[in-house]
């Protein structure tokens, strides 16, 4: 505690790692936290963008397939489903699957949630982190440009991702 005073005091902007199933994670520098809410473990903005890391409890959530399927089909491009590229990594021994489309976005919907009004030049960087204690799905969506210009935060986000 000491510490992050002094830093504080000189200047220097302390970072807070953010934990939830069984893993812990660093925001990147700029990024402003909205703190958690009911299944949401962290939320972050970025400019006119947001990112959540959802955690729904161990072994809820669905399937990775099942969310990237759903996730995939939020985004059309020219009335046909938009293309998405998928990849997986492992960081410090933890299986990161991570997913990137770009689109007309239709929003989360979901049988709780009204549809929302379709965002045309809309880009969602998104991943799902395996943790001990059960997964972690984290969507980053907004405009293009600025989704675009905040991919390194979203890249450092997923590199700070470690186990408890």
């Amino acid at each position: 505690m000491r510490r992050a005073i002094l830093l504080l005091l000189c200047g220097f902007r302390v970072l807070q790692a953010e934990s939830a199933a069984g893993l812990s994670w660093t925001a990147p520098a700029g990024w402003v936290s909205k703190g958690a809410a009911t299944m949401r473990a962290a939320t972050y903005t970025a400019g006119d963008s947001e990112c959540v890391v959802y955690f729904f409890g161990p072994g809820q959530g669905g399937s990775i397939e099942a969310n990237l399927t759903r996730w995939k089909g939020q985004f059309t491009r020219n009335g046909q489903a938009a293309p998405a590229s998928i990849s997986k990594k492992v960081v410090r021994g933890i299986n990161i699957t991570e997913m990137e489309v770009a689109g007309v976005y239709s929003g989360t919907g979901g049988p709780a949630m009204a549809p929302q009004t379709p965002k045309p030049g809309s880009r969602m960087m998104a991943a799902i982190i395996e943790g001990p204690g059960g997964n972690l799905f984290v969507k980053f969506t907004g405009p293009e440009n600025t989704i675009r210009a905040n991919a390194a935060g979203f890249e450092a986000l997923l590199a700070s991702f470690r186990k408890e």
